[in-house]
């Protein structure tokens, strides 16, 4: 069996059910693909004293607001920008899109209205309905990896979030490379991925849930397999 390492950035916290569904979610995952995985908890105020480097997979958390928001945004462009296998979830996909913002895009006043309420341009604001402790329906694109990946274009899929993409920003936030991947009965976004990367996908829903109702994450498994590939097993 190959050896894999992932770095889970995030503060951890043990009674956050996602951060109980994540250990799990993987070990289920490099259980079937036959990978030892070790997972290392990587606390936001901590990653600037990280090589990352180090790891073959990067996925940013949920839990905000984070302990050092800076951390979580280095790490989430450091994936980016090295190809290496990134999965963001609920404050992951929140800061995947804010990293994108910032050094993409080009926009340094692009804030996160939980953290910087009276920011310029709040490009993650609070949702019209708050998704806490619920599971509802998500509309997966046609032709995304995330349909590839699920094999389907309807999922169910927990939530614990206030916060998501402000739809005011979508159009220039969303026309490419990073587009949108998923929405649900409101149009809100819901996923995005990265098409010049090997597999950039961050997700409002938290699969990482699914484990503690004893279901498998084809998400979670594809991210596992991605890598594997990158390290070129």
């Amino acid at each position: 069996m190959k050896n894999i390492s992932i770095a889970l950035v995030g503060d951890y916290d043990d009674s956050v059910p996602a951060h109980q569904g994540i250990p799990l979610s993987l070990d289920i995952a490099a259980s079937d693909l036959r990978l030892n995985l070790k997972a290392t908890w990587l606390a936001t105020d901590n990653v600037k004293d990280t090589d990352l480097s180090l790891f073959d997979g990067i996925w940013c958390v949920p839990k905000t607001p984070y302990v050092d928001a800076d951390g979580a945004l280095n790490a989430i462009r450091y994936a980016r920008e090295n190809l290496i296998p990134f999965i963001g979830t609920c404050g992951g996909f929140q800061h995947a899109i804010l990293e994108y913002a910032q050094n993409v895009i080009g926009w340094n006043d692009a804030v996160h209205a939980e953290s910087v309420p009276q920011g310029y341009r709040p490009v993650i604001s609070e949702l019209a309905c708050a998704l806490i402790e619920t599971t509802e329906a998500v509309n997966i694109f046609a032709h995304s990896q995330l349909a590839a990946i699920y094999g389907t274009t309807t999922i169910r899929e927990g939530y614990r979030c206030k916060y998501g993409l402000n739809d005011e920003f979508r159009h220039a936030l969303l026309q490419g490379p990073l587009v949108a991947s998923a929405d649900d009965d409101t149009k809100e976004v819901r996923a995005i991925e990265l098409t010049v990367h090997p597999f950039y996908i961050a997700t409002l829903f938290q699969p990482e849930r699914a484990i503690l109702n004893q279901k498998r994450s084809p998400l979670i498994a594809a991210f596992v397999n991605a890598c594997a590939q990158n390290q070129g097993l």
